[in-house]
């Protein structure tokens, strides 16, 4: 027997989305980990790594938005998070040595990366609107 959304009661629809989200995002997190440490010595293809892991992080940043702002329609959810995955790109435009040496680290790798590519937002989109879709498919409503 299958969960499905409970469509009623706003409340347990609302911890239904967060619940199911934050299970998305340790999904995601999971994979993208993955995909960054053994995608190459598994013979994915260097493109593969590099774009996967930014579908994969863009789809990071819409579940955990939707899982702490579950009232928040999908397109809203996806908006948000396009506009934070295109902020973080561009932020790789400023170069500062304190903003440098933490990107340098395994966690300003994974967060903030290091080089700007405008590759990398049609990449986000790419992720961003699977997530929108998904979230719409396992969702009582479809707006």
């Amino acid at each position: 027997m299958t969960a499905s959304p409970p469509c009623l009661a706003s409340r347990a629809a609302m911890l239904w989305r967060s619940t199911r989200a934050l299970g998305l995002a340790v999904i995601v997190i999971a994979l993208g980990l993955g995909l960054r440490f053994y995608g190459r010595g598994l013979g994915v293809p260097a493109f593969a790594v590099k774009y996967g892991g930014s579908v994969l992080w863009a789809t990071m940043v819409y579940v955990l938005l939707a899982a702490f702002a579950p009232r928040l329609r999908p397109l809203r959810v996806a908006a948000i998070a396009l506009a934070i995955a295109v902020v973080v790109e561009l932020v790789r435009l400023v170069h500062t040595p304190w903003l440098d040496s933490f990107r340098l680290t395994l966690a300003g790798a994974l967060l903030l990366g290091r080089i700007f590519s405008i590759w990398n937002i049609l990449a986000y989109a790419v992720g961003i609107l699977l997530a929108m879709e998904i979230d719409r498919a396992s969702s009582c409503s479809t707006s």
